[in-house]
């Protein structure tokens, strides 16, 4: 099924993009898809500057579990800027890892690289590379947006590529681009996103304001919970599956607890530090 954006003639494909994989690292990479397809406003709206919520130099670092075994890593990062095909960019890293325990049986090691322009308003190119078990993907999605298309590249193989709207973002630079949105518990958020093999439209809820307790402190957070129905893969699979993400109240929207319900059990993230971040309000203190 398709619909129109209503600020583009471009068509938004409703099918899922797959989280492939069912393993840990599947399972939080695609929260971070289908959370962070927020944003209050479309691609004309300017939002505040993205200086405000983040800068580089941040880096966010979570430990992961499996049901309650203690399962790896994950690291979110905030590069310095850089000049890409003349244009000054912002370098997001996502990495996933497991630990010498579940190495024994399902290996983990996933960094994805994303770069968008500083104004936060597009994409400019989006690498993954994958190891998950028997599993290796080195997947490349660059952005045309004269053509406005994108494509998508896995070890050498291309796919045709797919049309886009405007201000169409990858699946992790859309994450810090919502993090410059205003959110409103009782709203519901949607922004258009691309794997380089389907161009959609997620949706997600703001669902309550709520102060959670995680390793790096006490927090004063907005529950976030998205629309699953056009979600694939292991999500797909799953009649119960949910997830839920809990963001900071304040201006940062620092992702501080995620949490997962799959068919292969249920996962969860934590916020155990922080750094270039800037300093904590005072309703975001540490407990340290």
């Amino acid at each position: 099924m398709t619909r129109k954006n209503p600020r583009s003639d471009r068509t938004v494909d409703r099918e899922p993009i797959a989280a492939s994989g069912h393993g840990l690292a599947a399972v939080w990479l695609a929260a971070v898809v289908w959370l962070s397809v927020a944003g209050t406003a479309w691609p004309d709206d300017p939002p505040m500057p993205a200086g405000q919520a983040f800068k580089p130099g941040e880096r966010l670092t979570f430990a992961l579990k499996w049901t309650i075994i203690p399962a790896g890593e994950a690291v979110l990062e905030v590069l310095p800027q850089e000049h890409m095909a003349g244009i000054d960019a912002y370098h997001f890293v996502l990495t996933a890892r497991s630990n010498g325990f579940i190495d024994a049986f399902y290996m983990i090691r996933d960094r994805v690289d994303a770069w968008s322009d500083v104004t936060m308003s597009q994409s400019l190119l989006y690498r993954k590379k994958q190891h998950e078990g028997r599993t290796r993907r080195d997947i490349t999605v660059s952005f045309d947006w004269e053509a406005m298309t994108a494509q998508y590249v896995n070890r050498g193989q291309a796919r045709e590529p797919v049309p886009i709207s405007v201000g169409t973002f990858d699946p992790l630079s859309i994450f810090y681009w919502s993090r410059s949105m205003d959110l409103v518990v009782g709203g519901r958020i949607q922004r258009a996103v691309t794997d380089g093999k389907k161009h959609v439209l997620g949706a997600a809820d703001v669902v309550r304001r709520e102060r959670i307790r995680v390793p790096a402190g006490i927090f004063d957070t907005l529950l976030i919970e998205p629309d699953l129905a056009h979600v694939g893969g292991v999500f797909e699979k799953s009649p119960d599956a949910k997830i839920q993400l809990w963001v900071t109240a304040d201006h940062r929207r620092l992702p501080v607890k995620l949490k997962s319900k799959v068919i292969v059990g249920s996962f969860s993230g934590e916020l155990v530090s922080m750094t270039g971040t800037g300093p904590s309000p005072r309703n975001n203190a540490s407990i340290e």
